[in-house]
């Protein structure tokens, strides 16, 4: 071994064997963060939680799945300790529980942004970094950010919403996503219209299957369109409750963000509520003890050239931007979530 390699080990207390049985753990669970993702998708998380013990055999039969390659999925989370298999028979393990709390956290990342990590070479060169030059799949972050979203903001957001002074009638969700948002809120105030705006066709059509299961497809209407290059539209102006969540941090930089924010006054004259929820940069945790999603989050906005503002960033624009800011909900589960009670000044 090269003295060099034997100095390094030493100077961070690890033997030749101990690093490679650490590396190899890392190169395991990234087979196994792919694994929990697909395994949350295919309904053997749920299977898990709800009865504790599954058969490989019965399940692929079941779902008319390949069976080697069903097998092959719960020998990747047994080897990280998510289950515990015998054969064919697999039952949950020490860190199952939390694996399952945040499974969609793993999904957004193996399916959602898998090919934005897998072309992180391409995506590093400078000079390609101009124009479209990163891809997500705009269908699989709907899905897991429903999740998210849930587990995240909701109990914060219920909240703010109980807390509103004003019977609500309109609503508008921006970067509505998979439409759970704007249906919540129909379903909480059975009066109310609602709007979601989202740019990703594939997101709007879950959505619109979503409002019709929900029987609510007349209450709301779903358009395509990018939040910061909005036309006006008649329905805006009857808008009272606007909301945006998981999406703000592509108001920014500063410049673009205080824009922003003037130009949904303008579109939304008539808003009483705005509650802005997204993620925001964390400050001062050490590489090796963030915590789980928040470096994936941060890193694949770092390669896409996304700015990933502070709370105090978020807090200096408001004013500038045409808005008070009456209340903070601070959440901070996974990546410095905040919602952020506005009105128009």
């Amino acid at each position: 071994m090269d003295l060099r390699d034997s100095k390094a080990l030493g100077e961070v207390g690890m033997t030749t064997g101990d690093a490679e049985t650490s590396v190899a753990r890392i190169f395991n669970s990234a087979v196994a963060a792919s694994a929990v993702g697909a395994a949350w998708e295919i309904g053997a998380l749920d299977e898990l939680s709800d009865h504790g013990i599954l058969d490989v055999h019965k399940f692929a039969s079941e779902r008319h799945l390949d069976f080697t390659a069903a097998l092959a999925l719960f020998r990747a989370l047994a080897a990280v300790g998510i289950v515990k298999r015998d054969d064919v028979k697999v039952v949950p393990a020490a860190n199952f529980a939390e694996a399952y709390r945040v499974r969609s956290f793993f999904h957004w990342l193996s399916r959602g942004s898998a090919d934005l990590f897998r072309r992180m070479p391409e995506v590093l060169a400078a000079e390609n970094r101009v124009g479209d030059f990163h891809r997500r799949d705009s269908a699989a972050i709907a899905y897991a950010c429903r999740e998210i979203s849930a587990f995240c903001y909701d109990p914060w957001f219920r909240k703010a919403v109980d807390g509103l002074d004003f019977e609500v009638t309109a609503i508008a969700d921006l970067g509505c996503g998979s439409g759970e948002r704007v249906l919540q809120l129909l379903r909480r105030f059975p009066a109310a219209r609602g709007l979601g705006v989202d740019i990703a066709r594939p997101a709007l059509a879950s959505a619109a299957e979503a409002a019709t299961a929900a029987e609510l497809a007349d209450r709301v209407i779903f358009m395509e369109a990018d939040v910061l290059a909005m036309e006006p539209r008649e329905e805006f102006l009857e808008v009272e409750l606007l909301t945006s969540f998981m999406m703000g941090h592509d108001f920014w930089p500063q410049e673009s963000c205080v824009a922003t924010l003037r130009r949904l006054r303008e579109l939304f004259p008539g808003t009483r509520r705005f509650l802005l929820g997204d993620a925001t940069r964390t400050v001062g945790i050490p590489d090796d003890e963030i915590p789980v999603f928040t470096l994936g989050f941060e890193v694949a906005h770092d390669l896409m050239g996304t700015f990933i503002p502070t709370v105090e960033d978020w807090e200096s624009v408001f004013e500038e931007g045409g808005w008070l800011l009456r209340r903070k909900h601070t959440i901070d589960l996974a990546v410095g979530e905040v919602i952020f009670e506005l009105e128009q000044l």
